[in-house]
């Protein structure tokens, strides 16, 4: 693991014994909220192929693209919008399922080539995304080997319409992602991304190196974790005129069922912070009180509950 004062560490997939390959996501996780993957099994060609097709994707028309609607709450196309003037982004919930993608493309007219390409890139990042919170699992004794199951996959495929006058100003306000896991094909040629330092309150800019992706721990780690994961704050600026392509595809927390921390990280020390709740509950949370930078997980600690109880 390659970690510099003020630079998020890079992680490689293939090094060393899983103990030890395990714990450094676990400190990376627990310290940063995200780090850099490299050797992770995501073809350099697959990924180049994605990116064509989410350009492709983005240039279809606005009335073709407002026909990307919520599967999920939020899970649809965001057009450009007066909080967000240089973002857009079409969603896609679900992207394991054949069904899902197939429903998605008929109604954006995508090709069969893409199609194929948006299925094998699903494919391959849900798996690394899988074994990545997994693997967190298994650096804290977590015993559950199922604790994953039913908890499906969002793509947002996000470009940036950067300008000369735009540089600068946001692209996206600063946020902290509601699943439990988030891995991010970043723009090799534009950069922007920010990450805060928890610790200080620092941000330092993500630049994406070929074959890298960057995993982000969002809102449903923390819970999951019991307070131990971070969920990491972060923000794009408008650093030159050119547009940004992204993709990030989202391993969120259970959506049918309530999602709570295991009892291996609750004991007399650490007494359970945050009540149960579901993937479309913290959503509601975070859409009704328009807090979208964490702030969300203070309507369900046990602490503001037990408060908030009169007298």
């Amino acid at each position: 693991m390659v970690e510099l004062k003020g630079v998020i560490p890079t992680i490689d997939l293939e090094e060393g014994y899983v103990e030890i390959l395990n714990r450094k996501i676990r400190k990376a996780s627990e310290k940063w909220g995200c780090f850099m993957v490299i050797n992770h099994g995501v073809s350099l060609s697959l990924m180049a192929e994605m990116k064509k097709t989410v350009r492709d994707l983005h240039e279809r028309p606005h009335e073709t693209k407002m026909g990307n609607t919520d599967v999920l709450l939020g899970s649809g196309y965001k057009p450009q919008s007066e909080s967000n003037p240089l973002y857009e982004s079409l969603g896609l919930f679900d992207m394991t399922s054949p069904q899902a993608v197939s429903s998605f493309c008929d109604k954006l007219h995508v090709s069969a080539h893409h199609r194929e390409i948006m299925l094998k890139y699903a494919t391959a990042i849900d798996g690394l995304a899988r074994d990545l919170a997994r693997r967190l699992a298994e650096s804290y004794g977590v015993k559950d080997p199922h604790f994953l199951r039913g908890w499906p996959s969002h793509f947002r495929m996000n470009k940036y319409h950067f300008k000369p006058e735009t540089v600068g100003k946001l692209g996206v306000e600063l946020h902290t992602d509601p699943g439990f896991l988030t891995i991010l094909q970043g723009d090799e040629d534009v950069g922007g991304l920010e990450v805060m330092d928890n610790s200080s309150g620092s941000f330092f800019p993500i630049n994406t190196a070929p074959n890298t992706l960057l995993v982000n721990l969002g809102d449903m780690a923390t819970i999951w974790s019991n307070g131990r994961l971070c969920n990491v704050k972060h923000r794009v600026q408008c650093i030159e005129a050119k547009v940004r392509l992204t993709i990030a595809s989202f391993l969120l927390g259970p959506v049918d069922r309530d999602l709570e921390a295991p009892d291996e990280f609750v004991d007399a020390e650490h007494p359970r912070l945050y009540k149960p709740i579901s993937d479309g509950g913290l959503r509601k949370i975070r859409l009704s009180k328009n807090l979208h930078a964490g702030g969300s997980l203070k309507f369900i600690t046990y602490e503001r509950l037990k408060n908030d109880v009169p007298n």
